[in-house]
């Protein structure tokens, strides 16, 4: 695949075996961004993990200090007091069967994430074949299978992100916009590094932390000294 011609511009600014400090890498991001949209940045991180065993797959969610920069449109599934929490904590849709019923019939999404109390699971397990490749099933891991619907959909709305490994024992989550102020970002990925960092399986032998890298939208991976952040 040929890179653009910006792209090459950016990576002759990176390093690629250099290990750059937290602060030096946030930097470096910000001046390889390219695109003339407001770019995210991304966080990925290499973790020594055989994700065949159940203790060492990783999946959570977590409100960032700074939030994404990113606005999510918030579909809550839920009756009575828990629908009137969401309509209030500012969910952008509220109902029950009825947004399942039209989520069926006119494949309809609207929306980045689903929000459901546990009485709502049963009839969503209809749709679940549909939901499920898209990433939007509820979870009670990740906080989306719930009874507080208003803290739900508050921690969405401020910046929540999910996050799991893949097969290979790779995280990968957007930390913040090429936008934010380069503190704001620094805050952003130290929240999240130490959130991996404790929720280390106990049965890991050796290093845990492989790799941590960071990279703007289209833009080089820039890798980052594991030895700034406190371990």
């Amino acid at each position: 695949m040929k890179k653009s011609k910006k792209y090459v511009e950016a990576s002759k600014k990176v390093e690629k075996s250099k290990a750059y400090t937290l602060e030096e890498a946030v930097k470096l991001v910000k001046e390889t961004s390219f695109t003339k949209f407001d770019s995210s940045v991304e966080l990925a991180i290499r973790l020594n993990l055989d994700t065949k065993k159940a203790d060492q797959q990783l999946r959570g969610a977590t409100v960032l200090p700074n939030g994404t920069g990113k606005t999510k449109r918030v579909l809550v599934l839920a009756k009575g007091d828990n629908a009137t929490a969401a309509k209030e904590a500012g969910a952008d849709y509220v109902g029950d069967t009825d947004l399942i019923e039209k989520i069926s019939k006119e494949n309809w999404f609207e929306f980045d994430v689903m929000i459901a109390t546990p009485d709502m699971m049963p009839a969503l397990g209809k749709i679940g074949r549909v939901l499920g490749p898209k990433g939007l099933m509820p979870n009670p891991k990740t906080g989306t299978v719930t009874t507080d619907t208003r803290k739900a959909v508050e921690d969405v709305k401020k910046g929540r992100i999910e996050y799991r490994t893949d097969t290979y024992g790779n995280v990968q989550v957007i930390v913040g916009k090429v936008s934010f102020d380069e503190k704001a970002l620094i805050e952003n990925i130290k929240s999240f590094v130490s959130l991996i960092m404790k929720a280390k399986p106990s049965t890991v032998k050796g290093t845990y932390v492989k790799n941590i890298a960071i990279s703007s939208t289209m833009g080089p991976g820039i890798k980052i000294d594991i030895n700034s952040f406190d371990n």
